[in-house]
């Protein structure tokens, strides 16, 4: 890279894609060159790119009209670095952190900000842990990185997921069926949550609460009684399905499991959606852009103080530190006294138990 006169700055995205990693790029690139006058360095591809030693300079120009895109500029994977692989093949069988360290001084980094969700953060706080400067930003539209209110990338998937069941209303109503909508949420239900208050799902069914197939049948009966002449249902992904014997030829999802017990018990005509990669894809929201925008100025501010082995967060719409070694392997969950449950629950929506 030549001689450095500069700090110099490392951004690499990792882990699933979602609205507003540019908006985050952005942020922390033109903050860091335009504030603190730093250099800015593009890692292609995540991790990947450590290990490959790929990458590009980033100037102000680069950064700019990248606000409003959907992706990443820097490309993505999913490489977890110090996973083992035990291939038995000497040129696979590489020491992946060892090369990231080199890469990082060869390059002359004086941090890396790692942006991505659970998996990056706890990579982020190994490679701390190894002696790298490290800053982590919080994404990932499952919104359950441990640490922070919110993460950027979940406020635009509960809105496609509201648009999605606000239409599934009408096709609901003319049809006079079950609508069953399952949406993205592997251990967490706070998309499922969040779109099925706002999108006004009648059950909503999420990881954190154990339904119970039999109240839900309930529900669905009781609401046909009274003259309910349609139902809307939304699923997170990661719920709990029983294994049946007749489902075991074919893998079934969570929503396609509920609507088809559904119809099974009740005889009502049900329709299952599975919305998946579209809730990841498209422009960020006004308000993911925001706080992308601000964790990514956040975070230029903590490398200028030299405050690595932190996450930027936000907390009560406060920005702040939080230690990596307290975010790695925790996930953010649902509290059973979450009060928008008991909120949801007072004007009629059942969870499913």
């Amino acid at each position: 890279m030549g001689k450095k006169t500069k700090t110099r700055i490392g951004i690499l995205t990792a882990g699933g894609d979602c609205p507003g990693l540019n908006a985050a790029i952005r942020g922390i690139g033109k903050a860091a060159i335009l504030e603190y006058g730093m250099e800015v360095i593009g890692i292609s591809d995540g991790f990947l790119g450590l290990i490959n030693n790929d990458y590009s300079v980033l100037k102000e120009e680069n950064l700019s009209g990248i606000l409003t895109l959907g992706g990443t500029i820097l490309g993505t994977s999913r490489e977890k670095p110090f996973k083992k692989n035990n291939t038995g093949n000497p040129f696979q069988d590489v020491d992946k952190p060892k090369l990231i360290k080199k890469h990082y001084d060869e390059i002359g980094l004086d941090c890396l900000v790692c942006i991505g969700g659970n998996g990056t953060q706890k990579t982020a706080a190994r490679l701390s842990e190894e002696g790298l400067n490290v800053i982590g930003i919080p994404k990932t539209i499952d919104n359950d990185v441990w640490g922070t209110d919110t993460t950027f990338g979940f406020a635009s998937a509960v809105n496609i997921a509201t648009e999605a069941i606000d239409r599934l209303h009408s096709t609901a109503n003319s049809h006079k069926r079950i609508m069953v909508i399952e949406v993205m949420g592997h251990q967490a239900g706070w998309i499922a949550l969040h779109s099925g208050i706002a999108g006004g799902g009648d059950i909503i069914i999420i990881p954190e609460i154990k339904f119970d197939e039999k109240k839900i049948i309930e529900t669905l009966i009781k609401r046909a009684e009274i003259k309910k002449s349609y139902s809307i249902v939304v699923v997170a992904e990661g719920i709990e399905v029983p294994k049946r014997k007749e489902d075991v030829c074919r893998k079934i999802s969570a929503g396609q499991y509920i609507a088809k017990i559904i119809n099974e018990k009740t005889g009502f005509e049900t329709r299952e959606t599975v919305l998946g990669y579209i809730q990841r894809g498209g422009t960020p929201s006004p308000i993911d852009r925001i706080l992308a925008t601000r964790y990514g100025a956040f975070a230029a501010e903590l490398i200028a103080k030299k405050k690595f082995g932190n996450m930027v967060a936000i907390i009560n719409d406060n920005l702040v530190p939080v230690p990596l070694k307290d975010v790695a392997n925790k996930t953010k969950f649902v509290p059973a006294d979450y009060p928008m449950i008991k909120k949801a629950r007072y004007i009629g929506t059942s969870f499913g138990d």
